[in-house]
C-alpha cells in the first residue's frame, strides 16, 4: 500500500448512522426529483437522462477536484447520482422496453465488474481508500450503478411483484436490518456490508419516492413532486448542518500511526 500521511482523509464522509439517515433520504429526493423532471415537466426519460448527465458530470468534476472532504458537494454528487440513476432506470426499463429484471440484471453485472475493477487496480474497495483523483473515479462509477441498480429492483419489487410502495419499503428496510445485524454480530467484512447496505438505500428511497408522489390510483400518496423534492431537499442540508460530517480516515494511514 503506498505511503500516506499520517492522518489522510477520505474524500467520503465517516460512515454514521446519520450517514445512512441522509443516505435513504437522497435516494428518495432522486426518485421525486427524477420524476418531477421527466414526468411533472413532460420532458420524457431520455431528455431527464440528458440533463442530469450533464448534472452529475460537473457534480463529479467539482468534487475530484477538491483537495480536501467538503460535506455539501458530496451529497449534492449524491443526490445527482440518485437523480440520474432514476431516470436512467426508467428509460431502460420503460423506453427501451428491457424490463425490470433484465434491466437489474444488466446493472447488477455492471456493478459488480466496476467493483472487480477497481479491486484488482487498487487493491481495496473500501470507501476509506477514496484519498485520489484515480480512486474517486471508481467509486463514482460504482455509486451511479448502484443508484441506477437500486431504482430498478425498487420498481422491480412494488410493481411486478405485487407488493406495492408500503410493501417494496418493507422488504428494503428488513434487508437493511439484516445488514445491520451482520455488520454487528457477524465477521462478514464490512466493506462487503457497506455495499450491500448502499445498495439496498437506493430501491427503499425509490419506493418511498413513488409513495410520495404516485396517484392515488397507483398506491400513492399523490403530493406534488416539486413539494415533496423541495421538502426533501430542506431536510437534508438541516441535517447535514446538524449532524457530525467527518471525513474517514484511509486505513493506511491508520495502520502507519500505529
Amino acid at each position: 500500500m503506498e505511503k500516506l500521511p499520517a492522518g489522510t482523509l477520505s474524500k467520503v464522509p465517516e460512515v454514521t448512522l446519520g450517514f445512512w439517515v441522509i443516505k435513504v433520504l437522497a435516494t428518495t429526493l432522486g426518485e421525486t426529483g427524477g420524476d418531477a423532471v421527466t414526468m411533472s415537466m413532460d420532458l420524457g426519460y431520455a431528455v431527464g437522462s440528458f440533463i442530469f448527465i450533464g448534472i452529475f458530470a460537473a457534480a463529479v468534476v467539482a468534487q475530484i477536484s477538491a483537495k480536501v472532504f467538503h460535506s455539501f458537494l458530496y451529497w449534492v454528487t449524491i443526490v445527482a447520482t440518485t437523480t440520474l440513476g432514476t431516470t436512467l432506470a426508467d428509460f431502460a426499463d420503460r423506453s427501451l422496453g428491457i424490463g425490470y429484471f433484465g434491466g437489474s440484471s444488466l446493472l447488477l453485472a455492471g456493478l459488480i465488474a466496476s467493483l472487480a475493477v477497481w479491486r484488482w487496480s487498487e487493491g481495496s474497495i473500501s470507501v476509506n481508500t477514496v484519498v485520489t483523483p484515480r480512486v474517486e473515479m471508481f467509486y463514482w462509477v460504482a455509486i451511479l450503478f448502484s443508484q441506477t441498480l437500486g431504482t430498478a429492483l425498487g420498481d422491480w419489487m412494488a410493481d411486478t411483484n405485487g407488493l406495492g410502495y408500503e410493501g417494496g419499503a418493507v422488504v428494503f428496510a428488513a434487508g437493511l436490518a439484516a445488514v445491520a445485524a451482520a455488520y454487528f454480530y457477524t465477521k462478514i467484512s464490512h466493506t462487503l456490508l457497506f455495499w450491500a447496505a448502499f445498495i439496498l438505500t437506493r430501491p427503499l428511497g425509490a419506493t418511498l419516492g413513488d409513495l410520495l408522489d404516485k396517484p392515488h390510483d397507483h398506491g400513492g400518496l399523490e403530493i406534488s413532486r416539486y413539494v415533496a423534492s423541495g421538502i426533501l431537499a430542506a431536510i437534508i442540508v438541516a441535517l447535514i448542518l446538524i449532524l457530525p460530517q467527518r471525513a474517514g480516515v484511509h486505513p493506511g494511514a491508520r495502520e502507519q500511526k500505529a
